[in-house]
């Protein structure tokens, strides 16, 4: 399945305004590829969410130790808080943030209300090979599994959408501006 769209209706109450999306999804599975494209289509601001992490976390996550939800409580509240600063400005913005657990989201969503969540799924395969090919990068392939582990797919009473990982990026921001289309009306 290339996409899926349940959870992509507006909830009861939540706020219209700038479109604020983060992409999520385990280390790995292309979110700043595909958010940073998808953020030149819509001319919205981005943020990579790893800018965001103190020094800390970098040197924990670098020496293959997982982060807890202690170390990403400031991490969480600093990427609300851009989240927030963008919707506030008019701007909207799109920001990469893993949001593995549906409590760290909610720290999103109690800064930035009006958040839509787009996932990238993919096979433990795929993105394990993807890792195994990137450098550069501080986060290790052994805490991919620690990654899977903490994922809480998103619930009905999240705004969101899925987006398996297979196709291009290119395919994957064609699929995202078209999920994004009925929460938005006047994307290009």
């Amino acid at each position: 399945m290339a996409l899926s769209a349940e959870n992509h209706d507006r909830p009861a109450g939540a706020p219209f305004g700038p479109l604020t999306i983060v992409v999520m999804g385990v280390s790995g599975s292309g979110k700043t590829t595909l958010a940073r494209l998808l953020a030149d289509r819509l001319d919205l601001p981005f943020a990579e969410a790893d800018d965001f992490h103190p020094a800390a976390n970098i040197a924990k996550m670098s020496a293959g130790v997982p982060l807890d939800d202690e170390d990403r409580a400031p991490w969480l509240r600093a990427l609300g808080a851009w989240l927030r600063d963008r919707a506030e400005s008019g701007t909207g913005g799109v920001v990469t943030c893993s949001a593995l657990k549906h409590r760290y989201r909610d720290t999103l969503r109690e800064a930035c209300p009006g958040a839509f969540f787009l996932h990238l799924s993919g096979g433990h395969e795929l993105v394990e090979d993807r890792l195994a090919h990137r450098t550069g990068h501080f986060m290790p392939p052994s805490l991919l599994d620690s990654q899977y582990a903490a994922l809480e797919p998103l619930g009905a009473d999240e705004r969101g959408a899925v987006l398996d990982v297979g196709p291009s990026p290119e395919e994957l921001v064609e699929m995202a501006v078209a999920l994004l289309r009925p929460v938005n009306g006047d994307l290009t």
